[in-house]
């Protein structure tokens, strides 16, 4: 049964028995407050705060190499993929970034340290993406008909290693980071890491982008070496055990766990709404470059420009909101981000029928692209203040489940793109996000009710001579 309006915070604190008990009347008061004084700050936050910035920006600079926008769908087409196979990329894509971790979020939860979790996804990613790689180093393979297929299944493998990351990651981020530090951590990391992306993309694109081919042997193996950087840096994180209490939960079915958080938890049933309509914008990524190529005659070589264009656009949106979310709630920033993500597949339309602007002026569609990994971290840093630490991942995993559920429909606007055209599907999404954005007015703000819940616990301060 729904709650009622005067069940408002207890709902918050406590969403089911089974999910979330009640904080222990023992805590000390000030935990409360959303602040930790000056002497409880530990050399070991500062470490893991700048552990987490290099590794986002290492993570940043080689996914410029691999956008979904530009770089990857290029590729499908490079191996002789049809609109069907281009449509397939966000469902693998969101796909693996929603069950895969639906379905180990108790195991990780069950971890004393999620830091292991960490480790073994983002190894496995460097294996997945040097795998990619291969098929250019491979002779012959790249032109085997069967080369298309097995870049779609090392894709599908490589974003549900993809997915238990960032689950393990933002449990770890939940635990280690306090509240009003993430919103900087964000700003920062993607402020560096969309800079050095920039400045790679300048000084290398330009050697592997041509008029008629692209080197994707160094497009991916470039990225390949960053991801493995960034996997050391993912090792020398510092984190103590979970006690058993904190790792204990009821055995159920995952998803029906899942469907008990949104049933149970109203404010958050609402978060996963908004998360669900704003990620309909996803099916679209995979044919921007589609509608530049097909509708003003943009070659390969404009995919540099677009992938520069993205990486300023999260660099802006993250200047933008990261401040906000600290000084005022992720409330606000999810709200400047839903109103503004609708403009993208509108811009598009209209500068492919503005040949003359289009075709010097198409990279403001990759420019509002940018806001959208901005936008999936605010809607995980709303989700960590919605409930306790060790609800963390049950509510990450179901609100990526949530997020993943119009990408579903991906192949099916393949195919209505060739059938009806870019106009029709475009404007049809454009309509599914103007209702997340409405209905992101309706969201709570947890920040002043629930902080607490996503500060650094002492059980999550590692001893002083772990720090170091």
């Amino acid at each position: 049964m729904e709650p009622q309006a005067g069940q408002h915070d207890s709902t918050l604190r406590n969403p089911s028995d089974s999910l979330a008990p009640p904080p222990s009347a023992a805590a000390p008061a000030k935990r409360l407050s959303g602040e930790l004084s000056p002497a409880e700050t530990h050399p070991a936050e500062r470490r893991n705060f700048l552990l987490m910035v290099t590794y986002q920006i290492l993570m940043r600079t080689g996914w410029i190499f691999k956008t979904e926008s530009s770089i990857m769908p290029a590729v499908i087409d490079s191996l002789g993929g049809t609109g069907w196979m281009r449509g397939a990329l966000p469902l693998l894509n969101r796909f693996g970034q929603s069950v895969p971790p639906m379905l180990l979020a108790r195991h990780i939860k069950g971890l004393a340290q999620k830091k292991w979790a960490f480790v073994g996804t983002t190894t496995s990613m460097v294996a997945m993406f040097l795998a990619i790689t291969s098929i250019w180093l491979i002779p012959g393979l790249k032109d085997s008909p069967y080369a298309r297929y097995i870049y779609l299944a090392i894709y599908a493998l490589f974003f549900a290693a993809i997915g238990v990351n960032q689950l393990a990651y933002n449990t770890l981020q939940g635990k280690l980071i306090r509240v009003r530090s993430r919103g900087r951590l964000l700003m920062i990391a993607d402020t560096i890491g969309a800079a050095t992306a920039i400045a790679c993309a300048l000084l290398l694109l330009p050697r592997w982008l041509h008029e008629d081919h692209a080197d994707f042997a160094w497009i991916f193996g470039f990225s390949t070496g960053l991801f493995a950087a960034a996997s050391i840096i993912a090792w020398m994180l510092v984190e103590s055990p979970d006690s058993a209490e904190q790792r204990e939960e009821k055995r159920e079915p995952v998803f029906a766990a899942a469907w008990q958080v949104l049933k149970s938890d109203r404010p958050f049933r609402r978060l996963c709404i908004v998360a669900g309509l704003f990620s309909s914008s996803l099916v679209l990524f995979p044919h921007y470059q589609a509608i530049a190529s097909e509708e003003l005659n943009l070659g390969t070589p404009y995919l540099m420009w677009w992938v520069i264009a993205q990486n300023v656009g999260t660099a802006i949106f993250s200047v933008l909101t990261g401040p906000l979310a600290d000084r005022f709630g992720n409330r606000l920033s999810l709200r400047l981000l839903t109103i503004l993500i609708c403009l993208a597949p509108q811009t598009a339309l209209w500068l492919s029928f503005n040949p003359e602007i289009g075709k010097v002026g198409f990279f403001m569609v990759f420019l509002l692209v940018g806001m959208t990994p901005v936008a999936q971290k605010s809607f995980n840093n709303y989700t960590l203040e919605l409930t306790t630490p060790e609800n963390h991942p049950r509510y990450l995993s179901t609100l990526s489940l949530c997020m993943a559920l119009p990408i579903f429909f991906s192949i099916l606007v393949g195919y209505f793109v060739d059938w009806l055209g870019f106009t029709a599907v475009y404007h049809a999404v454009t309509v599914l996000l103007v209702i997340g954005a409405i209905l992101s007015f309706r969201l709570i703000e947890p920040r002043h009710k629930l902080e607490a819940a996503s500060l650094v616990t002492p059980s999550a301060i590692p001893p002083a001579d772990d720090s170091l």
